[in-house]
């Protein structure tokens, strides 16, 4: 029972009851004050005696309160980072990228997802404010169609955004090449001598899909397709939705080849076509937007753009440092993509 006792009263020592610097300044018999400027490598500190305050702050398992050296600095080493799903290949890269630059910087990152909700992104905005964050990189949700939320912030921290964004809002902005990567994707499935198209686009409030269904729409007015032979399927971006797309559309029209805005909805319009006994890519040629792990795993291979995420958060990570040393930047970067041509199309 007294070593359960023991167990439990270390448990609590270690878990739930943080060292302050009270703490540290009664164990060396010295002030409070002292020990905050020896932590912080004042030089009004003897060398020795910060020394053994920092020695005695690990022994200790002091851990500094960052929220209140962000205070006491007016800014902080931490940036925030909003991204519409985290587990998406492309928003896992841009964060690889992000963190590199950062992490050499000397800063710390915080990571929330909006889950595609506006409100969700409201409520991440105000996260990070309320934590004083010194500088945020946002992506926007889908349903992002009003931005005083942004417009506020923008105001008060310095603010990058990346792939999805707004474009009336002063600051850093980098976004993929879209009109380019869909234009080379419609031009693939034209090559492959497709003849009626089917266009599974994401939300149209959104820059990035208004430029890829106009990259879609672009190539095949270059190839005088008559419109009777293109549709478009707005806010078609999920396995889900391409599944059910596909299941209505062939009943109701014929096609035989379809651009989609994201490879998921590319995902569920194959998983159809198949169930369907639709050959691919003899009767139907299909190519995806993103390039997703699983692109060159399904069978047949999808066709898709590469987005190259980590060279995007590589630069949306220096964009922010640059930020916060001149708060008047603002400008617009666009980095290319590669079409990526697989079994999917002829």
């Amino acid at each position: 029972m007294l070593l359960i006792q023991t167990f439990v009263f270390l448990y609590k020592r270690l878990y739930f009851m943080k060292v302050t610097i009270v703490d540290i300044a009664n164990k060396l018999n010295i002030t409070p004050s002292t020990v905050s400027r020896a932590l912080a490598n004042n030089e009004r500190v003897s060398a020795k005696t910060r020394e053994l305050v920092k020695k005695t702050a690990i022994e200790m398992g002091y851990q500094p309160n960052q929220m209140a050296s962000a205070l006491r600095k007016g800014t902080s080493d931490t940036i925030g980072m909003v991204v519409p799903r985290i587990n998406r290949h492309f928003f896992s890269n841009v964060i690889c990228g992000v963190e590199e630059i950062l992490n050499m910087a000397g800063f710390n990152l915080t990571i929330l997802q909006s889950s595609e909700s506006l409100k969700k992104e409201r409520m991440a905005i105000d996260t990070l404010r309320k934590s004083r964050v010194g500088g945020i990189i946002i992506s926007l949700s889908v349903e992002t169609d009003e931005y005083e939320h942004l417009q506020e912030i923008n105001e008060q921290i310095p603010l990058v955004q990346f792939d999805r964004v707004c474009e009336d809002l002063p600051g850093p902005k980098l976004i993929n090449d879209n009109y380019q990567g869909a234009l080379e994707a419609t031009q693939l499935l034209l090559k492959g001598g497709y003849k009626r198209f089917v266009h599974l686009a994401g939300n149209d409030c959104n820059i990035v899909y208004q430029e890829r269904k106009r990259g879609f729409l672009d190539a095949l007015k270059h190839a005088k397709i008559d419109e009777s032979n293109i549709l478009v399927i707005e806010s078609a971006l999920t396995r889900e939705a391409g599944i059910h797309a596909i299941n209505n559309l062939w009943k109701q029209q014929s096609f035989d080849a379809i651009f989609c805005a994201g490879d998921y909805a590319a995902l569920g319009a194959i998983e159809a076509l198949k169930k369907l006994d639709i050959k691919i890519p003899e009767q139907v040629g299909v190519v995806g937007f993103a390039n997703e792990p699983f692109a060159e795993l399904m069978t047949p291979a999808l066709s898709s753009v590469e987005q190259y995420g980590e060279e995007m958060g590589r630069k949306a990570a220096q964009a922010i440092l640059n930020k916060i040393k001149d708060k008047t930047l603002d400008y617009k970067e666009v980095v290319p993509v590669h079409l990526i041509s697989r079994q999917s199309t002829k």
